[in-house]
């Protein structure tokens, strides 16, 4: 038993880790993941680091072939499309719930961090973007009082945020208040608006989304069989 709660609490240690440099960009799409030198770094065997990878790639941040090795997932456009499908249909009820359920300092506090993201958003330098943009969409399911939305939420998340750290440039048609005016409509608690807010908002990141990812959509085509350790990613825009 001590050695089954150890091996899990290594396992949650490396799952931590390399989530963690997926999340900051430190680990990019397509890059791999060597089992044996993430071991010998955080000074543990191969199988809590086994356990690690295989959650991770459940979660759909990794993959695996036979004889290829692991990398950080590359997706397809269908990937993308599916993700923000489900993201529209979660992220509308968790919002149509904050508008009923965020107190008055949980409003102003969503009201402070978008305009903090727009104001990232116009930056040259977008390497605190992708966190904290994230970090808006979850409060605002936070808010919603409601675990298992907020959980499924995060799931979605996790992918979205690899993407994310691909758009180093703002899009050519991002609005300097575009968070800001989704927060507020929100916060007005009209359920007809916010629908049709959260759907706008998310249709404009997808766009810019399967854009920037189309250099890793045709690796993605042509690895699709397999795929090398050496293999070369696009460089992020």
């Amino acid at each position: 038993m001590r050695a089954s709660a150890e091996t899990a609490s290594l396992a949650a240690e490396a799952y931590n880790v390399v989530r963690q440099r997926i999340a900051r960009g430190e680990l990019v799409l397509g890059q791999p993941v060597s089992r044996r030198r993430l071991a010998a770094e955080l000074g543990m065997s191969f199988l809590p680091v086994t356990e690690a990878l295989l959650r991770l790639e459940f979660e759909g941040l990794l993959e695996s072939r036979p004889r290829a090795g692991t990398r950080v997932r590359i997706p397809s456009p269908q990937d993308v499309e599916g993700n923000y499908i489900v993201r529209q249909a979660l992220e509308t009820q968790a919002a149509i719930l904050c508008s009923q359920m965020a107190t008055p300092g949980e409003r102003s506090e969503l009201r402070r961090l978008a305009a903090r993201v727009d104001a990232l958003s116009m930056q040259s330098d977008r390497s605190m973007y992708p966190t904290l943009h994230l970090k808006l969409h979850q409060r605002i399911a936070e808010c919603a009082r409601c675990d298992a939305l907020r959980d499924a939420i995060e799931k979605t998340h996790a992918l979205a945020l690899i993407w994310l750290c691909v758009m180093r440039k703002p899009s050519p048609d991002e609005l300097p208040r575009r968070h800001q005016e989704l927060v507020g409509e929100i916060l007005d608690g009209d359920h007809g608006r916010i629908a049709d807010a959260v759907r706008e908002h998310l249709a404009a990141g997808k766009r810019h989304t399967l854009e920037l990812l189309e250099p890793y959509f045709r690796l993605h085509s042509a690895g699709s069989a397999r795929f090398s350790r050496a293999a070369r990613t696009p460089k992020p825009s």
